[in-house]
C-alpha cells in the first residue's frame, strides 16, 4: 500500500538522492538549500507504508506554442522510481494524480522527455518531436556570407527585451517551442553563455542573436556549441553563421541546436553534418476540450467532425465529442455520433501535427471516419514539424 502526497522540506534529501542516482550525478553533494520545488515546480511523491519515498515526479508550469498561441502545459520532469521497485506499475499510481493536479491548475496538455517511451505510452503519451544538436565541420559555415547591412556586437543587459522578442517571434510560428517566460525562465540570458552575440541593422535595431559556448582546447577536438541561432532576416542568419565560420582554425567542429527545417539549413554546406545528440519528447492531452480551445487552428476551416475519445487515465476526456473549427477558433462539445475514434496517443499525434491520420490509423491509434474526414483532420493540424529548443 502506498500513499501519494506532495513533498515537504523533510523529503528533500531523499528526493536529491533518488534523482542523483537515477540521472548520474550522485558524486556531487546536495547543494545547501536545494529543493525540488522552486517557483513553477510541484513535486508529487509516492511513499511506502514506512514513509520511505519510492517514486516522484515534477509538474512544471510551462507553456508551449501551437498554432500561434501559447498552450498551458504540464512539463513532467524528475521522474524517478527506486531501482528495486521498477516494473511494478508505480508510475501508473503516481502520474494520473499528477495529471489531475495539472488540470486543476489550468494545464491542458502535458509534455516530457522520456528515458524510455514505453511506460509513458501505456499512460497516453506519444513521441511527437525532438530536441536535436547537429555537428558539422566549422569550415562548412564559410558558405554563409556576412551582409554589409548587418553589424554584430556582444549583447548587453539592455538587450534582454529584444532577445525575448526575437525568440518569441520564431516560437509563435513553430509547433511546440517553449514559451520562455517566468517563473521557469526568469533572469537575463546575458551572462549565461560564453558568448551572446547580437545582430543589428543599419538603424541599430536587433534583427537576430546567437547564444554559444566555446569548448576547451584548440586542436582537432575544439568546438563551439551554438544554442540559439535566431535570425529575423536571411542577412542576420548569414552574418551570424559567418562569424562562427571564423572559428575554423581553433574549433574545427560547430554544434548547432536547430529545429528542422531551419533557415540556417538553407545557407550552410551540409556535407559531413551529423546528429550530435537527439532527445525525443512526448505529448499527452490532459484536458481535451481545453486543449482544442487553447491552440490556434487554420482560419480557412469551417467544419465539424464527430469524434469518440477513449482515455481511462483521464476519464473526463472519455466519450463522444464534436470538434468544431471556425475562423481560427476551436471547441470540443460533448455529443455527436463518435464517427472517428482516437486513443490518447492518437489524439496527441494528431494535435501536434506529428503524423497524418493515415499513419495514426495504421498504428492502430485511430479508427473510423471517411477519407474526407481524414483529409480535414490532416488539414486542421498541419503545420511546422514539432520541435523543442529547451530541455527540461
Amino acid at each position: 500500500m502506498y500513499e501519494i502526497k506532495w513533498l515537504t522540506a523533510g523529503d528533500q534529501t531523499a528526493a536529491w538522492r533518488m534523482g542523483s542516482l537515477a540521472f548520474g550525478y550522485h558524486d556531487r553533494d546536495m547543494p545547501e538549500g536545494w529543493t525540488s520545488d522552486t517557483p513553477g515546480r510541484h513535486t508529487l511523491g509516492l511513499f511506502d507504508a514506512d514513509g520511505t519515498l519510492v517514486a516522484k515526479a515534477v509538474d512544471r508550469e510551462q507553456g508551449q506554442w501551437f498554432g500561434g498561441r501559447v498552450v498551458p502545459t504540464s512539463g513532467i520532469a524528475g521522474v524517478v522510481v527506486l531501482p528495486e521497485l521498477r516494473g511494478r506499475g508505480l508510475l501508473r499510481q503516481l502520474l494520473p494524480p499528477l495529471l489531475r493536479h495539472a488540470r486543476e491548475r489550468g494545464a491542458v496538455i502535458s509534455t516530457l522527455f522520456p528515458s524510455t517511451p514505453f511506460p509513458y505510452r501505456s499512460l497516453g503519451w506519444e513521441e511527437v518531436g525532438a530536441l536535436t544538436f547537429f555537428a558539422l565541420p566549422t569550415a562548412n559555415l564559410a558558405s554563409a556570407k556576412a551582409s554589409p547591412a548587418v553589424t554584430l556586437r556582444p549583447a548587453t543587459d539592455a538587450d534582454e527585451p529584444a532577445i525575448r522578442r526575437l525568440y518569441t517571434d520564431v516560437a509563435r510560428a513553430s509547433t511546440g517551442l517553449m514559451d520562455r517566460e517566468p517563473p521557469l525562465f526568469a533572469g537575463n540570458p546575458v551572462g549565461a553563455f560564453d558568448g551572446l552575440t547580437m545582430a543589428v541593422d543599419a538603424d541599430g535595431t536587433p534583427v537576430g542573436y546567437a547564444s554559444w559556448n566555446r569548448g576547451p582546447r584548440y586542436d582537432e577536438s575544439g568546438k563551439v556549441t551554438v544554442y540559439d541561432l535566431i535570425g529575423a532576416t536571411r542577412q542576420a542568419t548569414d552574418t551570424l553563421l559567418a562569424m562562427f565560420a571564423t572559428w575554423a582554425s581553433v574549433a574545427p567542429t560547430t554544434v548547432l541546436r536547430l529545429s528542422t527545417p531551419d533557415p540556417a539549413w538553407l545557407t550552410i554546406n551540409q556535407a559531413g553534418a551529423r546528429v550530435d545528440s537527439r532527445n525525443t519528447w512526448m505529448l499527452r492531452i490532459v484536458d481535451a476540450a481545453g486543449a482544442v480551445a487553447a491552440r490556434g487552428w487554420p482560419e480557412h476551416l469551417d467544419t465539424q467532425i464527430d469524434l469518440y475519445l477513449s482515455d481511462p487515465e483521464c476519464p473526463w476526456n472519455e466519450g463522444p465529442a464534436r470538434l468544431v473549427l471556425a475562423g481560427g477558433q476551436g471547441k470540443l462539445e460533448p455529443g455527436g455520433t463518435g464517427e472517428l475514434r482516437l486513443t490518447p496517443r492518437g489524439l496527441a499525434l494528431w494535435y501536434a501535427g506529428a503524423a497524418s491520420t493515415a499513419i495514426i490509423e495504421r498504428a492502430g491509434l485511430l479508427s473510423g471516419g471517411s477519407s474526407g474526414t481524414h483529409r480535414i483532420m490532416d488539414s486542421a493540424a498541419m503545420g511546422p514539424q514539432p520541435a523543442l529548443l529547451d530541455y527540461f
